[in-house]
């Protein structure tokens, strides 16, 4: 089984070219790809809940 590529809160906001600001705002309303919490309490999202995201986002729109 191939290991699932994780993405840092970096990575993602630079991808989605979107500030930490409003990165939390979408969070807080529940509109933001689902995300995982590490131990050391960093967030990390996997490459395929961020592409099922950006599908739902742009059957959305």
């Amino acid at each position: 089984m191939a290991k699932q590529e994780l993405l840092t809160l970096p990575e993602l906001l630079a991808e989605i070219r979107m500030s930490r600001a409003a990165f939390y705002r979408l969070r807080a309303r529940g509109q933001a790809p689902a995300m995982k919490k590490l131990a050391n309490g960093q967030l990390r999202i996997s490459r395929t809940a961020l592409d099922a995201w950006w599908d739902n986002q742009q059957d959305a729109a």
